[in-house]
């Protein structure tokens, strides 16, 4: 692990946590946009400061993998993502040990997956090797696909 790309937050209401994440703790907007999955959809916002980013994410509706997280575990922190080197050689080392979730989803240089809920900590882990890749929209909404097919928040 070479980092924290970022901390994925589950709110009840996008909107209201960007206000707060902006006037109180001094975060900027990034991105704005909505994930399309096969039956369900989520919106996220990207937020920066310095070098701190987080991920703000609501679900759509009652079905939305991020809905179903909030009702069960209610709001708070879905997920973190590790920046990675090597990839292919974590993903080997963990599915050895029965812990991913989603298949490895890659497009123009970046690839992610995401494990499974650590039982101990109850935090799901999501590995991100960017190589000289950019963020891929469709690697997100693949991964969101892969998590709602299997039905895992």
């Amino acid at each position: 692990m070479s980092g924290i790309d970022h901390v994925a937050i589950a709110v009840h209401d996008i909107d209201q946590a960007i206000s707060w994440y902006q006037s109180v703790l001094g975060f900027d907007l990034k991105v704005h946009k909505v994930t399309e999955g096969q039956d369900s959809s989520m919106v996220s916002a990207v937020m920066q400061s310095g070098t701190a980013t987080i991920v703000l994410v609501q679900g759509l509706s009652p079905d939305s993998q991020v809905s179903k997280f909030i009702n069960q575990f209610g709001p708070g922190m879905h997920h973190i993502a590790f920046s990675v080197s090597n990839l292919d050689a974590i993903v080997e080392a963990v599915s050895r040990e029965g812990a991913l979730d989603t298949p490895v989803v890659g497009e123009h240089g970046s690839r992610q997956v995401f494990l499974r809920c650590d039982e101990v900590s109850g935090i799901r882990v999501e590995l991100i090797e960017s190589g000289n890749g950019s963020y891929s929209d469709t690697n997100m909404s693949l991964l969101y696909r892969s998590l709602e097919k299997n039905d895992l928040y």
